[in-house]
């Protein structure tokens, strides 16, 4: 992609592919590595994309044997999604080899981002965060599993909603039970009304709470500006936050 000015000349624009001596000292084991023994392969999908990076075998066997690791914390993950690529500004030397690491499963979307002066230090520090966000994600579905507040059954849910049969209608005098004030329907009114109590809780919280339930918003209480605030699903894998003042 070029810049055309007004005057007709023309700049690059974006990251430059690195030369073959820098990728070649960025994809350099560190000396106290070892690749001793057979490496192990993940059973879930892997998606490579390099930005301006050729991505070597070596590496991509040293990546598949950490996130077939991963797969011990969460079996339902069925694609990781993994980017490279090379931070040109100077100034961030020390952090210019970027690894991200998506995974995706039956439950929340997991990623994290490692940086460092070569894609083996930036890995370590990606799934360091994976790790830490994969526990803390398998401990909260065992709460919600066997703790109070599991997930309701549809037999349960219905045996408590449904009212028992000879009760539904005006038989006796009895108000109807789904009766909800409306006479006729008027397009543009508001038809429902729900309250949910807003617990205060975090960001991820609320991107956890977000994909536990499918939707592409989640409104929460923000815990660190005590204030109303909105996550969503933008394109790809990012989100977005919208606090009120």
């Amino acid at each position: 992609m070029t810049v055309v000015h007004r005057k007709g000349q023309r700049e690059p624009k974006g990251p430059e592919p690195q030369t073959r001596e820098e990728l070649a000292a960025a994809f350099t084991p560190p000396p106290n590595s070892s690749n001793a023994g057979e490496l192990s392969v993940p059973n879930a999908d892997v998606s490579w994309n390099g930005r301006n990076v050729e991505i070597p075998d070596h590496f991509r066997a040293y990546l598949g044997d950490k996130l077939s690791r991963l797969e011990h914390f969460d079996d339902s993950i069925f694609r990781f999604d993994v980017v490279l690529y090379h931070e040109p500004n100077r100034r961030q030397a020390k952090q210019s080899q970027v690894v991200e690491v998506t995974a995706v499963g039956r439950g929340p979307i997991i990623r994290a981002q490692g940086a460092g002066e070569n894609f083996y230090a930036a890995t370590e520090l990606a799934f360091e965060k994976l790790q830490k966000r994969l526990r803390r994600s398998k401990r909260r579905k065992q709460i919600r599993k066997d703790g109070p507040n599991r997930a309701t059954s549809l037999a349960e849910a219905s045996a408590v909603a449904m009212p028992p049969v000879g009760e539904v209608g005006d038989v006796d005098g009895a108000a109807d039970p789904w009766d909800d004030g409306v006479d006729e329907y008027r397009p543009g009114q508001v038809v429902r009304v729900k309250d949910h109590p807003a617990s205060p809780m975090t960001v991820d919280d609320a991107l956890y709470e977000m994909e536990l339930v499918g939707h592409d918003f989640f409104l929460f209480h923000d815990k660190e500006t005590d204030r109303p605030s909105v996550v969503y699903r933008r394109h790809a894998y990012d989100y977005g936050l919208i606090r009120l003042s």
